[in-house]
């Protein structure tokens, strides 16, 4: 995996749509169950997602998909970032540090001044990934009350 070029590139297309469900739903169902609020964005994440002035960013290895993160406007300048998954294969090899990078890079890009995520503290790598990148623990109250039981990691990152 690590031998191929890996390209991220925004959701262009129905495959890439399956492949952000897909890679979701494993992650998801590995570690917690599927919630309300997960089926509504990853059913259809152009309507969920991209409609709505977000963008969802898809990994490439050759052919493959190999990851994926969202940008989730939730406001004025603000976006969550949503949904970030590596494929089991893939991990390890520096695909999520490049997602999480371009998903910031993009942020920056769209003017947005603050993105914010929320997480799980079983989630040790994902979250030392946020830290690593310069987002910060905030409470839950930081935050609006969120449809997951499964956060109880609230983070923000300040973009300006």
């Amino acid at each position: 995996m690590t031998t191929q070029t890996i390209t991220i590139a925004p959701l262009q297309d129905e495959a890439d749509a399956v492949a952000f469900r897909t890679l979701n739903e494993a992650w998801i169902t590995e570690h917690f169950a599927l919630e309300d609020a997960d089926r509504a964005v990853l059913a259809d994440p152009q309507r969920a997602i991209v409609d709505q002035g977000g963008t969802v960013l898809i990994a490439h290895a050759g052919e493959q998909r190999v990851g994926c993160v969202a940008l989730l406007r939730v406001g004025d300048g603000l976006a969550e970032l949503v949904k970030m998954s590596v494929a089991p294969e893939a991990r390890g090899s520096g695909i999520g540090r490049m997602l999480m990078t371009a998903a910031i890079d993009h942020a920056r890009e769209q003017g947005l001044t603050k993105l914010m995520l929320e997480s799980n503290r079983s989630l040790t790598p994902a979250v030392r990934l946020y830290e690593s990148v310069g987002f910060r623990h905030v409470p839950a109250s930081a935050h609006a009350p969120t449809p997951y039981s499964r956060a109880d990691v609230f983070m923000d990152l300040d973009l300006v």
